[in-house]
């Protein structure tokens, strides 16, 4: 038994197939199916229930998918956790909004890399419900995520700003009521799957707005397209850190009672890399207080 086939059996009690699994551990299904073999056979349990169309895990192997969550946190920090470094010399895998990587998440990692050349950053993009379910399992270190209305056990939340909604139009729109934008105009909505996406509509529907919807998309650079095409209007956070290259539009605020989000970092409170969380929470807060004075 060894630490990779662990991580292969923890992969598939995510993803749920044996296809999605072999994406997250870089192998083919083939390989994903031999390693479980294997894992059986070192074991000597049956961890798979092979009737079912697609193998589910059996009572026992969901037992053991928790004891192996933990065998593979300790291992990835055994060696932080020796020397003492917080994390400070070895690979960070941290997740990130899609409307942070052009902004905020780049230029955090500029900041935090110039102070510690020896860190290597995987980023990985995707939306707040994801990025929490992957700290909380231990696939990533930490994640920046809009604060949910619950937090999973164990993971903590340090806030970092927040950000009011903006309404956001083609540059040649005359209107400048936001209200009546939203009533008169096509309304390209924010994914709501998003924690920012349920803002939104909370608001829209506290407005009592009805609004006429075109698409929805999850991508801020994708919904800034659309809209300076002239092909509607929509609501997206106003970001603390601008991208450095943005997409000319009519930005027009919602007014005192516009929905705000919550940016923080996550990450788990047993989590053994704690000088470095606390070095990218600095790098972080320094980038937004620059920001800020621009």
């Amino acid at each position: 038994m060894t630490i990779r086939l662990l991580r292969t059996l923890v992969a598939i009690a995510d993803t749920r197939t044996f296809s999605a699994a072999a994406e997250v551990v870089h192998v083919t299904h083939a390989a994903v199916s031999q390693q479980m073999q294997t894992l059986e056979a070192d074991l000597g349990l049956v961890l798979f229930n092979r009737t079912k169309r697609t193998p589910e895990l059996t009572p026992v192997a969901h037992e053991i998918v928790a004891k192996a969550r933990k065998l593979i946190t300790d291992y990835d920090n055994l060696v932080p956790s020796v020397l003492g470094d917080g994390g400070l010399s070895g690979i960070v895998t941290l997740g990130a909004l899609r409307t942070t990587l052009t902004g905020l998440t780049p230029q955090a990692m500029a900041v935090l890399k110039a102070k510690f050349p020896n860190i290597g950053l995987h980023i990985r993009p995707g939306l707040t419900g994801t990025l929490l379910a992957d700290v909380e399992r231990g696939n990533l270190d930490a994640a920046i995520v809009t604060k949910p209305h619950l937090m999973p056990e164990g993971v903590q939340f340090r806030e970092l700003t927040q950000e009011p909604m903006q309404l956001i139009a083609a540059i040649e729109e005359t209107g400048k009521d936001p209200i009546k934008l939203l009533k008169t105009r096509p309304f390209i909505r924010f994914n709501r799957n998003a924690v920012v996406g349920t803002l939104i509509d909370n608001w829209i529907l506290s407005k009592r707005i009805r609004v006429s919807e075109t698409m929805e998309l999850d991508s801020p650079e994708a919904i800034a397209s659309m809209v300076h095409a002239n092909l509607g209007v929509s609501i997206v956070p106003d970001l603390a850190v601008k991208p450095l290259d943005t997409i000319p539009v009519k930005r027009l605020q919602l007014g005192a009672d516009a929905p705000r989000r919550t940016l923080g970092l996550v990450y788990h409170k047993d989590q053994v890399k704690t000088q470095v969380m606390d070095e990218l929470f600095d790098a972080l807060v320094q980038v937004i207080a620059k920001a800020r004075k621009t």
